[in-house]
């Protein structure tokens, strides 16, 4: 029994494995485009219904404008990368929300939501260029699906665990259930959200510089962040995103890259 659960889990590894157009890496993917965008519009549609979506200021125009400009700058890359067809099921739109919250998401399909609570912290059209390139490229390397697949491998892995230990006693079950839970959690689906997190940085630095923002303002935008936040309280190992002092130098070496390739697909006037 427990052989046949190991060979079934390896089959579902191999399987659920799919090449991303963007980032041209293999990962873990259980959950098609098809499949998630009609509940991501879904999902967005009702939040706009129970949220207030700010139209006809200058913020709201402005978060349409380099939303447009981001849009346009994802398709030239994935055209220059010969992919442009992954593009052609997006319903991109783009929403300034009444919120204080400092925050800003983009779900799977292009659905884009700015706080008015980040713009104080944005300032500009690069700062809001950073935000909205880098949740922009969540969805682009499908970083949702991957975190749902993560997780349901987590649950699969917790049954192997349990099947593996079944004629063990009680005590021993709940222990070996704990440090799998805190192990695969800080071992795995924490460092997982960190690496998404520093490739979205990474995708969305190429992103606002093809859409003619200068990726050099990603670090002003980020330091005023950190002095937002007082730098941060919770270690970076228990943390889903990197430290801002790793962010920030992550950000600076990977700068260069972004002008270079922006300079290669061309850059948006």
């Amino acid at each position: 029994m427990k052989k046949y659960l190991i060979g079934g889990i390896l089959t579902i590894l191999l399987v659920a494995c799919a090449t991303n157009p963007i980032t041209g890496k293999q990962s873990l993917n259980f959950v098609s485009n098809s499949e998630l965008f009609p509940s991501s519009f879904q999902q967005y549609n009702q939040f706009l219904t129970e949220n207030k979506v700010i139209t006809g200021t200058a913020d709201a125009k402005r978060v349409d404008v380099v939303g447009s400009r981001i849009k346009a700058a994802a398709e030239k890359y994935l055209k220059f990368l010969g992919q442009g067809q992954y593009l052609q099921d997006y319903r991109w739109e783009y929403k300034l929300v009444d919120n204080k919250e400092v925050n800003a998401w983009c779900l799977p399909g292009g659905k884009i939501v700015v706080y008015s609570g980040i713009l104080p912290i944005t300032q500009n059209d690069a700062g809001l260029a950073t935000v909205m390139g880098h949740e922009v490229s969540h969805a682009l390397a499908n970083h949702g699906a991957q975190r749902m697949s993560a997780a349901q491998l987590q649950q699969i892995g917790g049954v192997a665990l349990g099947a593996a230990t079944s004629g063990k006693s009680e005590q021993t079950q709940q222990i070996f259930s704990q440090a799998y839970g805190l192990g695969t959690e800080v071992g795995v689906m924490l460092p997982f959200s960190r690496g998404n997190e520093t490739e979205a940085d990474k995708i969305g630095l190429t992103l606002m510089a093809i859409a003619g923002y200068n990726p050099d303002d990603a670090v002003s935008f980020w330091s005023r962040m950190s002095a937002k936040s007082g730098g941060g309280s919770t270690p970076e190992f228990m943390s889903t995103h990197p430290s801002d002092a790793t962010r920030i130098a992550n950000i600076k070496s990977l700068i260069p890259e972004a002008k270079a390739i922006a300079l290669k697909v061309g850059v948006i006037k």
